[in-house]
């Protein structure tokens, strides 16, 4: 591994980091663009962590991401990427690869994890009922920005898990909620000189601005 490739992934799992995904994502997306393909993205979230942190211990739950990591990156080789997003969240992003296909991909790596799991930790080994859930949304289909696609595969994923866990969604067309909110004529203001340099609506901007909030309180 190259020292420059080895500071851009992450010390636990040895996947690459969420600032490397960024990269890839520029340049791949651009490629479909070009090419006037497709390119999915999926959010991967083990399921039950925080419960087997608090049973099995932090070890555990360590080993456990790492079990995760190595399988959904055997999953997907020759096709696509693993990156660590944040806690027990992982991206996989599957170039040129539009959304049965890549709905196939995950859903096979899904099946062939879940179930029990011998994990070792601190020298010891504990058997551990794994499982983790998918969201995966497609590049144009449900989106053209990273900040769409990621907000559609979260919500695809969050869906998963409360069906339970273990299960792979897909993306599904957003329905606008009006809510009533006031802001200052100088946010306003602001909020449509960035929409013009962007190229993007005002309510785009407020989605991302939103995601980002709801991400940084783990909601």
């Amino acid at each position: 591994m190259a020292e420059d490739d080895a500071g851009r992934r992450d010390p636990l799992t040895g996947v690459l980091k969420h600032e490397a995904f960024l990269d890839a994502f520029t340049q791949r997306v651009g490629d479909a663009e070009e090419e006037q393909g497709s390119l999915s993205l999926a959010v991967a979230d083990l399921d039950w962590f925080a419960r087997v942190n608090a049973e099995q211990g932090r070890a555990v739950g360590d080993a456990a991401l790492k079990a995760m990591t190595r399988h959904l990156a055997r999953a997907v080789a020759g096709s696509g990427s693993v990156y660590r997003y944040g806690g027990d969240e992982f991206l996989v992003l599957l170039p040129r690869m539009e959304k049965e296909p890549a709905f196939l991909a995950l859903e096979q790596a899904r099946a062939s994890f879940g179930g029990e799991h011998a994990l070792e930790a601190d020298g010891t080994t504990a058997t551990v009922r794994l499982a983790f859930s998918v969201g995966i949304a497609t590049y144009p289909d449900d989106g053209r920005r990273l900040q769409g696609l990621l907000r559609k595969a979260s919500d695809a994923v969050y869906r998963a898990k409360a069906r339970g866990g273990n299960t792979v969604c897909l993306a599904r067309e957003e329905r606008m909620v009006t809510k009533t909110s006031h802001y200052t004529q100088g946010q306003l203001e602001r909020l449509s000189a960035l929409a013009k340099r962007e190229g993007v609506g005002e309510a785009v901007l407020l989605r991302e601005a939103l995601d980002d909030l709801l991400r940084k309180y783990s909601l």
